[in-house]
């Protein structure tokens, strides 16, 4: 039987050279912020068939208007657009010009989202993962033990780490559904982890004579293996359906979750076991002294 605690030592080495090149490119480079956080306008429009998403980019950036990641096509005919904030005068432009220069142009929706919003945004972001990470560390605490729920906190941190990272290296977007992934992602992966303390606490409780706590943790993984693969496999078959034949306004938070998916289940058998399995084991040397 593979020990997977015996070679903590190399997943803590690749969960660092996971975490330090996005690490890295954030402190470098930082985000692709979107108008969500940045202030900026939503264009929703629908063209004439074969209109090509070339010909809407063209338009857009011809005018000053573009931002990132600007043009996103919905549908056969319907393109989303996001620009820079833009005045009502500035809006009839848009318009009136893809009218000129690619054929009739129906607006579905303008939506105008100010800075302010974006920093209430940001704030909020950053204050609800907070009061989660407090929350799972009193309810970890409660159930298990305070250990356990301080590597559960760290694990979900790597988890959070690597998503940032690869989103801030390869600057895609970030906008309001990614930060509504951020939050399903700690869902899914505290979870996992908790099914594997759960099983780990009731091994201690049958816990053989002599049997070492390494042993005890190694056991418990196999033991939960095939539920946490069944489970990823599962909830990655409908990710990847979604990303490849949900749309464009959906491709980012499901890049988000199948990042943090994959990655969740790393750290929950990988990361969170062999810390707390360290932890216990300073804890006996400090008590044997």
């Amino acid at each position: 039987m593979f020990n997977f605690i015996e070679h903590r030592k190399i997943w803590y080495i690749i969960s660092l050279l996971l975490i330090l090149p996005g690490l890295f490119s954030m402190v470098t480079r930082g985000f692709n912020l979107g108008i969500d956080f940045t202030g900026g306008n939503l264009v929703e429009v629908r063209v004439e068939q074969g209109v090509k998403i070339e010909q809407v980019r063209d338009v857009v950036e011809g005018l000053g208007f573009a931002a990132s990641n600007n043009i996103q096509k919905s549908g056969t005919t319907d393109y989303i657009i996001r620009t820079r904030e833009l005045t009502e005068d500035e809006s009839a432009t848009l318009i009136s010009t893809l009218e000129r220069k690619v054929g009739e142009v129906n607006l579905l929706r303008n939506d105008r989202v100010g800075p302010v919003i974006g920093r209430e945004l940001t704030v909020n972001a950053i204050l609800s993962l907070l009061i989660a990470a407090v929350l799972m560390l009193v309810y970890i605490t409660f159930r298990f033990e305070f250990k356990q729920g301080v590597v559960t906190i760290v694990a979900l941190l790597h988890d959070l780490l690597v998503v940032l990272g690869v989103f801030s290296i390869f600057q895609i977007e970030v906008d309001s559904a990614f930060v509504a992934a951020i939050l399903t992602i700690i869902g899914y992966s505290i979870n996992d982890k908790i099914v594997i303390f759960d099983r780990v606490r009731e091994n201690s409780r049958m816990r053989k004579k002599g049997e070492s706590v390494e042993d005890l943790v190694n056991i418990s993984l196999w033991q939960t293996l095939v539920r946490s693969l069944n489970t990823g496999m599962s909830v990655l078959f409908v990710l990847l359906t979604l990303y490849f034949f949900g749309g464009t306004t959906l491709k980012t938070f499901i890049l988000a979750l199948l990042i943090g998916v994959v990655i969740g289940a790393y750290s929950s058998m990988l990361n969170a076991s062999p810390l707390w399995v360290d932890l216990k084991l300073r804890e006996k040397k400090a008590a044997a002294k």
